[in-house]
């Protein structure tokens, strides 16, 4: 038993000394070829928000970078014009005068019959939610090192931006949803209102109707939405309407989650006097992924199946369907830790 002992402490022995010489040696390696040798931090500023990395050499002229970046939440308005059985809710005469529209007349009927205005427009909030983790490795192919050239990629969540109906449109959007429904029941001849009774005479339950010349009124003005634009297949109008369970509207940006990335880039010294700050400039393009979707939420996407979008809708949906990459500029201002 000693023996075996012995024999256990002896290997033990043999293999620390040899895992401690290794790694003297893999340190003796690292500290020639430069490799892991430093560590800088840097601040970065830009088009894909403000964020931060960290950086180390693993070889003379090349450095890996990895980092967190964060957009600020702004807001920006978007604005849809409510629509009436394929009438715009606002129209003028030749000479610029404001003219009754059906919107007008069937505005007054829903105030008697819910309660709640409608507006002509609903203001939309957009806000950006991007968020991504980067792995990024610069090259600098000259002797100054001034010049590097970079690839690596982002990855973070699809969705990099969203937009939802404001509080003030929610007494709009709730009087739209609620006309809707009236006027489905109306158009198949059911009773707006149906109370279930117990089939006893103190209870019998009951059914209100509108009266026939009221049912075909609504009927006549048809259903209200949003014309956001037209369907590519079947170039009908595509007409947005509030969701029937939460009576709000929302467009959701997406991309693909992994986003490969290539661009160049200049540094040098921030300050004459000190080489442990840094500033460099970097330019180029984050591919996303071909052209981002835009989700309505009733599945619609504006980028793929809507054509002839009009408006600041419009504007964002052509601008971010005219784009494949995401340009990407930035400032990296670096601290040189060791």
């Amino acid at each position: 038993m000693k023996k075996i002992v012995l024999a256990v402490i002896a290997a033990v022995t043999v293999n620390l000394t040899y895992a401690q010489s290794a790694a003297q040696r893999g340190s003796q390696w690292r500290k020639d070829n430069g490799v892991f040798q430093n560590l800088d931090v840097s601040l970065t500023v830009g088009t894909t928000g403000i964020g931060i990395d960290v950086a180390s050499r693993v070889h003379e002229n090349v450095q890996l970078r990895m980092g967190y970046e964060y957009m600020p939440r702004f807001k920006a308005g978007i604005y849809f014009p409510v629509e009436v059985g394929g009438e715009p809710a606002v129209a003028y005469d030749e000479q610029g005068n404001r003219v009754e529209t059906r919107f007008d007349r069937l505005s007054k009927m829903l105030t008697e019959l819910t309660g709640f205005k409608v507006e002509d427009e609903v203001k939309m909030v957009g806000k950006p939610t991007v968020n991504n983790f980067k792995f990024l490795v610069d090259v600098f192919p000259f002797k100054n090192k001034h010049w590097h050239i970079t690839g690596g990629f982002y990855w973070g969540a699809s969705q990099f931006a969203y937009a939802e109906n404001s509080t003030q449109a929610m007494t709009s959007l709730l009087a739209v949803s609620m006309y809707n429904q009236i006027y489905e029941k109306c158009v198949a001849d059911e009773p707006i209102i149906s109370i279930e009774g117990d089939g006893t005479a103190q209870n019998p339950g009951m059914n209100v109707f509108l009266t026939e010349a009221y049912r075909q009124k609504i009927v006549n003005y048809g259903r209200m939405g949003f014309h956001v634009g037209d369907n590519k297949d079947s170039g009908e109008p595509y007409i947005m309407e509030p969701d029937a369970e939460s009576g709000m509207v929302k467009v959701r940006a997406k991309s693909n989650s992994f986003k490969p990335y290539l661009g160049f880039g200049y540094g040098g010294k921030l300050m004459k006097s000190r080489d442990d700050w840094k500033v460099s400039f970097d330019a180029g393009m984050m591919f996303w992924g071909g052209t981002p979707h835009l989700y309505t939420h009733d599945g619609t996407d504006l980028t793929h199946d809507v054509e002839n979008i009009t408006g600041k809708v419009g504007d964002w949906a052509d601008f971010l369907g005219g784009i494949k990459v995401y340009p990407v500029l930035q400032v990296r201002f670096t601290k040189s830790i060791f």
